[in-house]
């Protein structure tokens, strides 16, 4: 618990106005996308890295948490105070600093939304690849901090390979930067790669250089339906085998198109057994090239139908499918549990079986969507979690899905993070060897435990 006069003192640094600790209004931050709760004793806004500093300084002197927060849109409970202490909400570093169109690069700060700063750069011809679903709400802190992925990584990559350099505020209360403003540099450790994807366990980033690229002129979006799984893998495969890196390569089980057929009224072979969703950019000419390549590939692969769009309207009636999968599910059960696991491209196929067993062993829904294009695929562990047989077998499930995964040579986590719902299973992947030295180097960072503790490591780990 927070004292009185320690408010009084973070009170102090960032105004009144910007401390809240009714305990009402604490709710709010409480939780993220896990649904998951846990309350803190107060939230502070600081508006600039002096003030995070200073907080860090007093939470070092009286051993309180502090736990950095952006949107809350995260899906393995990374922002939540699960001890107690302070959360450092990050919404008024909310500018972007700068776009320099010469360098192509831009400033900004960690609360400025995905979607607006890719909003704000084509304005100027410019593009900022990355998209997690979240993209309207997420900020580019919370994705630098999970290191998102997002639908166009397939041809872009995720968010690391869009920064250049950070700063930020260390728990001992230092200020540093990391990084450079060019495309290449190599003086010293890595510092800024090493944060990206620490889940907000290393520092509290305040600033951020992104690399930018020209926006592409033109984009294609198409639709495919097969009648199993293997057939449409087998064409994601060859499309990339036939030289075609799609922007986008989404794929939809039979589970989840029944789903959102009876949410949207999606018209589509009924015996359609698995979708893909593709989307290839650039040049109008290669546009359309790929485009018509994309179609001779889903024919030789055997699609009942494809479809593509012909202007941005029916392109977006084409996305309507794909944004509405996860919502949609809920018909199956009140509750999910939601993986993003990653295996290889040519296993997807393999994944699929092995989750249709397992679904038929416990007695569970176990609908897959996701990313194709990089084998990310999202699992959903469809329960009531007021039925006590479905939530110990979910469980169960889970655990045997992260040893078949690893076993291909998969993750457990492609995008999502460990945060505290995959930490149990995390040493399952990660030698103790490794997280060994993954501690030493929390330690070294925070040397007294306290900016956002019990996160990515077990209680064993952190302890040790």
């Amino acid at each position: 618990m927070i004292s009185k006069a320690v408010l009084s003192e973070i009170s102090d640094i960032v105004g009144l106005e910007h401390l809240i600790t009714a305990e009402k209004t604490l709710a709010d931050y409480a939780t993220d996308a896990t649904k998951l709760e846990f309350m803190p004793d107060a939230v502070a806004f600081p508006g600039n890295n002096q003030q995070v500093s200073q907080i860090f300084q007093i939470a070092t002197e009286k051993g309180f948490p502090v736990v950095p927060r952006g949107a809350g849109s995260g899906m393995s409970g990374g922002s939540l105070p699960v001890k107690g202490g302070l959360v450092v909400g990050m919404n008024r570093f909310d500018h972007i600093l700068t776009i320099d169109e010469d360098n192509l690069i831009c400033k900004v700060e960690p609360g400025v939304i995905t979607g607006h700063l890719q909003e704000a750069v084509e304005k100027v011809g410019l593009f900022y690849p990355p998209d997690p679903a979240s993209l309207n709400i997420s900020t580019l802190g919370g994705n630098v901090a999970e290191c998102a992925g997002g639908l166009r990584a397939v041809k872009y990559g995720v968010t690391r390979d869009y920064v250049l350099g950070l700063t930020v505020v260390l728990p001992t209360g230092q200020i540093i930067k990391t990084g450079v403003e060019t495309m290449k540099g190599v003086a010293g450790y890595d510092l800024t790669r090493l944060i990206i994807g620490s889940e907000g366990t290393l520092a509290v980033i305040t600033a951020i250089t992104l690399r930018l690229i020209p926006k592409p002129s033109a984009r294609k979006t198409m639709i495919a339906f097969f009648q199993d799984v293997s057939s449409a893998v087998r064409t994601v495969s060859n499309i990339i085998r036939n030289k075609i890196i799609p922007t986008i390569l989404e794929f939809m089980d039979k589970l989840c198109l029944e789903c959102v057929r009876e949410e949207m009224h999606l018209s589509f072979p009924a015996q359609a057994g698995a979708m893909l969703l593709i989307e290839v950019d650039g040049d109008d000419m290669l546009v359309e090239l790929e485009a018509e390549r994309v179609r001779e590939v889903c024919d030789r692969g055997g699609a009942l139908k494809f479809e593509a769009a012909t202007d941005k309207e029916e392109a977006e009636r084409l996305w309507d499918a794909r944004r509405n999968i996860s919502p949609s599910l809920y018909r199956l059960r009140p509750h999910k549990i939601s993986e993003d696991i990653v295996v290889p491209r040519s296993r997807m196929a393999e994944l699929v079986g092995y989750l249709a067993e397992m679904s038929q062993q416990f007695g569970l829904p176990v609908p897959a969507f996701g990313h194709a294009g990089d084998g990310n695929i999202h699992v959903n562990v469809m329960l009531d979690k007021n039925n006590a047989g479905e939530l110990e077998n979910a469980h169960v499930l889970v655990k045997a899905l992260f040893g078949k995964v690893i076993q291909m040579g998969g993750t457990i986590t492609g995008e999502h993070g460990i945060g505290i719902t995959k930490a149990p299973y995390l040493e399952m992947e990660i030698p103790r060897a490794g997280l060994e030295l993954m501690s030493r180097i929390k330690q070294a960072f925070d040397p007294v435990g306290i900016l956002n503790p019990g996160k990515i490591f077990s209680v064993r780990n952190e302890n040790e």
